[in-house]
């Protein structure tokens, strides 16, 4: 069974569910226990139809790499003169990179001269520039909030000005005297907070060479790196790590407060939108959690229509309100006091890279298990530059 017949099969599974759903409710719009049992089933159905789609999607990529050839094919001159030959220095360099990985495999007691080039502040030693690029695309790959805020590079504290009061149009007499406002700025400032992960690799890994050290060291940190970076951009309080679009002071304003403190309804999701200014609502999406979309899938709006919808397009975020859905582990769950669901336009998370990761060794620290230890560590800040422009749907408080 191919892809397109894999999600013919799941939108007509999800429409089936849903119809069952309308024929199944009672005069109070509710579903016997049995019925709910079923309708459970068909959603899991649906869901099981789409961790399929996915596995079959990573496969295919996986086999579309693999088909590529070993060697490029030649379709210009054969050869390139001195002059003609593009000449890579420092961390772009190979001779960097395979230094580094001599590096890596000796932990660090082979330190050729021109890695001495690229010591940071705290005695490791900077990633190639190829290493740094594929973990900053894996980063994006990995963390969905780098793929919906605004990332910079910064080189110190960078300073955000902020147009806090803008100035106002007056209607004047003829002849009468000319009145103006300046606009007033606030300024954000971005930081950079050290981030550290490491890991562990077996001595008989290290220095075997056929084990692909690099590319399992890469994986490693960028899975580390994007939890730490994501859980930190969602809920940081920004104390030694940034301030997240969850945080009470500095995050998201609240948009909406449910009546209830277990349950979310179709009109408090609506009006989570509709508290959001129009010119943000342009490029909106929501974040929530997997329980939380779990509960709020079966709501529908005025129009009795079902106010999730699965993408239809592979790679495509599914849809609530037509507005995308990302889901992270790291939301809060539903709960007295939560908030729950953010939604807005995250370009206006800004997110402060500082300089260049680097790698460094672990010393002594995992030696009595015959393992070594490697440390990536970067400095990054997030805050969010405008608050009006996310809004949060926080939960009642009690459930009194």
């Amino acid at each position: 069974m191919d892809l397109k017949e894999l999600r013919v099969k799941r939108n007509k599974a999800w429409e089936a569910a849903k119809a069952f759903v309308e024929t199944k409710r009672d005069k109070d719009g509710l579903l016997s226990q049995e019925d709910g049992k079923t309708y459970n089933e068909m959603e899991q159905k649906v869901k099981n139809y789409s961790l399929e789609i996915e596995r079959m999607e990573e496969m295919l990529a996986i086999e579309n790499e693999m088909l590529k050839p070993v060697n490029a094919p030649i379709v210009s001159k054969p050869m390139k003169t001195d002059e003609e030959k593009e000449v890579k220095t420092g961390r772009a360099s190979n001779v960097y990179k395979e230094d580094m990985l001599n590096a890596l495999r000796s932990r660090f007691r082979n330190v050729s001269n021109i890695l001495q080039e690229g010591v940071d502040a705290d005695g490791g030693y900077l990633v190639p520039e190829e290493y740094d690029k594929r973990l900053i695309d894996g980063l994006t790959e990995e963390n969905i909030f780098r793929k919906l805020a605004t990332t910079i590079t910064t080189h110190g504290e960078r300073k955000i000005n902020i147009a806090g009061a803008k100035p106002a149009a007056a209607w004047t007499d003829e002849g009468g005297a000319l009145t103006f406002e300046d606009a007033k700025f606030d300024q954000i400032l971005l930081d950079a907070h050290k981030l550290t992960v490491a890991v562990k690799v077996t001595e008989e890994l290290l220095y075997d060479n056929a084990f692909g050290l690099e590319n399992y060291i890469m994986n490693q940190f960028t899975k580390a790196l994007s939890n730490a970076e994501e859980d930190a951009f969602l809920n940081g309080d920004g104390s030694k790590k940034p301030l997240g679009i969850f945080a009470s002071t500095g995050g998201g304003d609240v948009g909406v407060t449910t009546a209830s403190a277990t349950a979310i309804t179709a009109d408090e999701l609506i009006n989570l939108v509709y508290s959001l200014k129009r010119p943000y609502r342009k490029n909106a999406a929501f974040i929530i959690s997997d329980q939380s979309l779990s509960a709020i899938r079966k709501l529908k709006d005025g129009n009795g229509a079902f106010m999730w919808q699965p993408a239809l397009v592979a790679g495509e975020p599914d849809r609530l309100l037509g507005y995308p859905v990302y889901t992270s582990p790291y939301v809060p769950t539903i709960a007295a006091g939560a908030s729950v669901i953010a939604f807005g336009d995250f370009k206006y998370y800004n997110i402060g890279d500082r300089g260049t990761r680097s790698f460094s060794e672990l010393k002594e620290l995992y030696a009595g298990n015959g393992m070594v230890g490697f440390v990536a560590k970067e400095r990054v800040d997030g805050k969010l530059v405008l608050s009006e422009a996310v809004k949060i749907l926080k939960m009642k408080s009690t459930s009194a």
